[in-house]
């Protein structure tokens, strides 16, 4: 499936449910669900999701086996397909060997396209090893039948920086559809745009969208999307028509909440936001992740709040 990468597209939660034996197992129909939810809600404009991205940061990835992780995204992919869209997830690896074991279980459990972040390698790679490595998966994409997106996160601890030099020589691989670029600093965003015009970029955080589309991107990947969907979509909307006083005003309501997704505890911040939101605290607090302390559980829920009392001003909340 193709995508003209125009648009917001949510990073989905996984949901979790005790087991028979009480260990927490996946719940696929909870998150099918969410996502289903997420993918039919409009913006002002008319518009919708234009893509969906599971078994992510936000979708437990880190705590996941192969297993679990490929039968999550099978069955997501059964949602993408309902509301055609792509369905995008990532793929980390040490080695170019396991990179194309990722990718080709991306494909077969129906992954449009895939994220590859850089070589989890201690030591940082080389310019030249760097390319080679996303030549290969670039040439595995074509082998599979997806295709992929380099993934640039210089902010996380633990991803090596992909140079605006690197991004820009990537950009033009055959089966590279977008890049996306997770940073606060848009100014990378800016440069690559300068140097080729007609690139697709997606920002990564929540709390730049605006400035990200005014740096030249085109959409982006929303995790606080996924709790307020017809906030983030109008403010794309905005975004994409250049009506960047209206969109500003979307982007200031959301805030509060927006400030978690650039924080180290992302994942259990917001999951726990979307169970408040879907009156199932218990839900939003059941993780493989850190268990939050009962001050960071008052925090969320304050800043939930905020947003949501802004949110209603601007007649956004369905």
């Amino acid at each position: 499936m193709s995508s003209k990468w125009d648009g917001v597209m949510p990073a989905v939660f996984t949901w979790l449910k005790k087991s028979k034996s009480g260990a927490l197992e996946i719940d696929l129909d909870a998150t099918q669900k969410q996502a289903a939810g997420v993918l039919k809600t409009q913006g002002k404009g008319g518009s919708r999701m234009s893509g969906l991205v599971g078994s992510g940061t936000l979708g437990e990835n880190s705590y996941l086996s192969t297993k679990q992780r490929l039968s999550l995204l099978k069955s997501l992919s059964e949602v993408s397909k309902e509301y055609n869209v792509p369905l995008i997830s990532g793929a980390a690896a040490e080695t170019k060997e396991e990179l194309a074991k990722i990718i080709e279980g991306l494909a077969k459990v129906g992954v449009d396209t895939v994220m590859v972040m850089p070589p989890k390698t201690k030591a940082i790679p080389s310019e030249k090893e760097m390319y080679e490595y996303y030549a290969l998966s670039d040439a595995i994409a074509k082998d599979v039948g997806v295709t992929i997106m380099p993934y640039n996160n210089p902010d996380a601890a633990g991803y090596h920086p992909l140079s605006t030099d690197l991004l820009l020589r990537l950009s033009v691989l055959p089966k590279v559809t977008a890049l996306k670029i997770s940073t606060i600093d848009v100014s990378i965003i800016e440069t690559l745009m300068l140097e080729n015009k007609d690139l697709k970029i997606l920002a990564g955080v929540d709390t730049v969208t605006v400035h990200a589309g005014l740096a030249g991107a085109c959409g982006g990947i929303t995790g606080v999307g996924v709790i307020f969907p017809k906030a983030s979509v109008t403010m794309q909307e905005y975004v994409l028509k250049g009506e960047w006083f209206k969109a500003n005003k979307i982007s200031q309501a959301l805030n509060s909440l927006s400030y978690l997704d650039a924080q180290p505890l992302l994942m259990e911040y917001l999951k726990l936001a979307m169970g408040i939101h879907q009156n199932d605290v218990a839900g939003g607090l059941r993780t493989f992740g850190k268990k939050l302390t009962q001050q960071q559980i008052d925090d969320v829920r304050a800043r939930y709040i905020l947003a949501k009392e802004r949110l209603e001003v601007l007649d956004l909340i369905p």
